[in-house]
């Protein structure tokens, strides 16, 4: 196959970087293979990284992939979106370069046998090919958990990844810019309107503010500030205060005090779990599970290794109203499967009003204890629960956004309406542990 080089194409197309995108691209020409950007709206964010990944496409063949938050979102911004210069995204990609072009699955191939794949982190069935270098464009939105499963492939690969976002709450991306600030294996950029002179003219912002969008929008969107990240957010700044006081760290496992677990059930789509214990007036949060795409049985053995592991004396696991109707295949629902599987759920009552949960959530999150580590991905999607916005009246709805954040909320907020049923009791007593061991088969 005749080289790129040697047909002399010029990469990429139809661009050329502003004076403040190229410190990224020298940094990563020089060797750097991570970069957090956190760049203002609108100055081009999806361009450069875009733009860079054809350039390496040319250099390296191999997979490239360019994560968004969700396929629909890939599709509509960078697939088929235009730039404000009204020219196509995909226009940066020569036409000579290109050799096969998908549209269904936003793939293209080109004439060195490099791929390029426009995928969604909504769906955590991502890994499957060996990317050598990626893009998560608005990461702030993104599951992280997108992240942490093609990490290792990158550095077994020795591959490259630029994460992008414009801040939305003290959440996961918030400490990804933490680490990366003073990480000299990182490449870091923080750009705001007052660093990209000339690109948004504060004339543009006034009209903003006057077309509707709110200081706290305005402060977010232009000026990266994390804080003002909670406009939106149904549990944001609830969570920043447990962070401040400590309450999110290190949570021990109370050996004298049951495991309850609140559930998520979903069919063709993600399973939630919360692991929590109730001691005294607290609740320990002390593990976190998802997975997407799996039988019943795979959360039951999830359930017996953790309790083999962790020495877990289970209590009650809680589920939503509706798990007797959901059918995991003919004739026979989720409720019936468990059951088969060993695995007993406890139906709660139905919640006619979502915001009547979220109220109790927050009623309890002064209560709640979370285990920083093994409860990461559980605490980031309370952080990122928030209301759908509706970027044509640039105002936020009085429903949530159904999103990868909404699993583990939904979850918790079955956790908060089990509460009642539990008892308060500061723990068991080792004879009553013992007791409830020999009747568990455990001794």
């Amino acid at each position: 196959m005749e080289a790129v080089a040697e047909r002399k194409i010029a990469l990429p197309a139809n661009y050329t970087p502003r004076h403040y995108q190229i410190p990224f691209w020298e940094a990563m020409h020089s060797g750097i293979k991570r970069a957090a950007k956190v760049w203002h709206r609108r100055s081009g964010k999806d361009t450069t990284d875009l733009c860079f990944m054809i350039d390496q496409m040319s250099k390296r063949v191999g997979v490239y992939h360019y994560f968004f938050p969700t396929h629909t979102m890939g599709r509509k911004v960078l697939w088929d979106g235009i730039d404000y210069h009204g020219k196509p995204f995909l226009a940066h990609f020569p036409k000579e370069f290109i050799a096969r072009r998908n549209e269904s699955q936003m793939k293209i191939t080109t004439v060195n046998g490099s791929m390029f794949q426009v995928i969604g982190t909504d769906r955590l069935d991502i890994v499957g090919t060996n990317p050598i270098g990626c893009v998560f464009s608005e990461y702030s939105l993104q599951n992280p958990k997108g992240w942490d499963l093609i990490r290792p492939i990158l550095a077994e690969n020795d591959g490259w990844a630029c994460l992008n976002w414009t801040p939305k709450g003290m959440n996961h991306a918030w400490r990804l810019d933490k680490m990366a600030r003073g990480n000299p294996k990182w490449y870091y950029q923080r750009l705001t309107v007052d660093d990209t002179v000339n690109v948004i003219s504060q004339e543009a912002i006034d009209e903003e503010r006057l077309s509707g969008m709110s200081e706290e929008m305005v402060q977010q969107e232009f000026y990266c500030d994390y804080t003002a990240g909670a406009v939106g957010s149904y549990y944001g700044r609830y969570l920043s205060q447990l962070w401040k006081k400590g309450q999110i760290g290190n949570v021990a496992h109370d050996k004298h005090a049951l495991v309850h677990t609140a559930w998520d059930l979903g069919i063709g789509d993600c399973m939630v779990c919360w692991f929590f214990q109730v001691c005294g007036n607290e609740i320990h949060l002390i593990d976190y599970y998802e997975n997407y795409g799996e039988a019943i049985e795979h959360y039951a053995r999830t359930l017996a290794e953790r309790k083999e592991e962790n020495g877990y004396l289970y209590g009650t696991h809680y589920a939503p109203h509706d798990i007797g109707k959901r059918e995991l295949g003919p004739g026979k629902t989720i409720f019936e499967s468990a059951q088969e599987a060993g695995l007993e759920y406890h139906k709660l009552p139905r919640e006619h009003r979502v915001e009547t949960g979220i109220e109790r959530v927050r009623g309890i999150l002064y209560r709640c204890w979370f285990d920083a580590k093994k409860c990461e991905q559980g605490i980031s999607a309370l952080e990122s629960y928030r209301k759908e916005y509706r970027d044509k009246y640039q105002t936020y709805s009085d429903n949530p956004l159904h999103d990868w954040a909404s699993h583990g909320a939904d979850a918790f907020r079955y956790l908060s309406m089990a509460l009642g049923k539990i008892t308060t009791k500061r723990g068991c007593t080792l004879e009553e542990i013992e007791q409830m061991q020999i009747e568990a088969g455990l001794k």
